[in-house]
């Protein structure tokens, strides 16, 4: 096997991984398996993650600069096979091609069995188009996690350069110039490609998919993988690959003290009074 070569900086190849997560809309009816700590997500439509859909755009603006003709922009992503569509709403935006990890061997991983696995899923697309990513971009957190472990721990198993929480991204002949937001300053980084890079919302404002972006989708590969086709240790992903373990789980009942306060309205407004003052409001 040929070793992988950097692509030329006169144009990109940039690797978006995204997230697919259980629509934050409907929170109220997402359920936990208390056994197991898994969230239950049958029943529940999937939408992209907000902050992978940011580093999507800023994949696909750093691509526009840098030539769009010439450069390319991959997504991959490790969800349920019933997420399909929503790497075919990536391709929509202008993702050149996807890829969707999917597997049962999969399910239940923590943020080291996630980013193990999409590690050899980068070095699998790697060899197989004989380069090496510019960048690899990711959000830095997710909205049914927000662990921000997975994009630093992917780059830490490819050994690359990494930063998160990142708000500005420019990159020009191969130098990397991130800008950070901290608690109280803003923080300015410069390194060289590879890099992996983890962007938060402030980054810019992703783009809408449009009626010719559905169309052109189409035509876009998506290649989904299982456990066998990448060259993996099974006892690294999953559940059985999580050295993280949830605590013990329970549903809390959700019942409220009542009183009775009185039976004529004069009555409740003296017992409501009284209850105010007990409590020294």
């Amino acid at each position: 096997m040929h070793s992988p070569r950097r692509s030329h900086h006169l144009f990109m190849n940039i690797l978006v991984l995204v997230k697919p997560v259980p629509d934050p809309e409907r929170e109220k009816d997402i359920k936990v398996d208390v056994a197991s700590g898994r969230l239950i997500r049958e029943g529940i439509p999937m939408v992209i993650d907000p902050e992978s859909r940011n580093a999507l755009e800023a994949a696909l603006q750093l691509a526009e600069k840098s030539g769009r003709e010439q450069s390319a922009v991959a997504v991959l992503a490790m969800a349920p096979e019933q997420a399909r569509d929503k790497l075919t709403e990536a391709l929509a935006m202008g993702a050149d091609e996807a890829y969707m990890l999917s597997d049962r061997a999969f399910g239940g991983a923590d943020t080291f069995a996630t980013s193990y696995t999409l590690a050899q899923a980068v070095r699998k697309i790697e060899d197989e188009k004989g380069f090496v990513f510019d960048l690899v971009l990711a959000g830095t957190s997710s909205s049914d996690g927000g662990t921000s472990h997975v994009a630093v721990q992917t780059a830490e198993w490819l050994g690359r350069t990494h930063i998160s929480n990142v708000c500005s991204l420019d990159v020009n002949d191969g130098v990397v110039r991130a800008v950070k937001r901290s608690e109280e300053v803003m923080l300015s980084f410069e390194g060289e490609e590879p890099a992996v890079i983890g962007v938060t919302r402030d980054i810019n404002r992703p783009r809408f998919v449009t009626a010719m972006g559905i169309i052109k989708a189409r035509k876009r590969p998506l290649t989904l993988w299982s456990a066998d086709d990448l060259e993996i240790d099974t006892m690294r992903t999953g559940l059985v690959g999580s050295p993280t373990r949830p605590g013990r789980m329970f549903e809390p009942e959700q019942k409220r003290a009542g009183e009775t306060i009185g039976d004529t309205p004069e009555e409740a407004a003296a017992g409501i009074l009284r209850i105010i003052r007990k409590a020294g409001l």
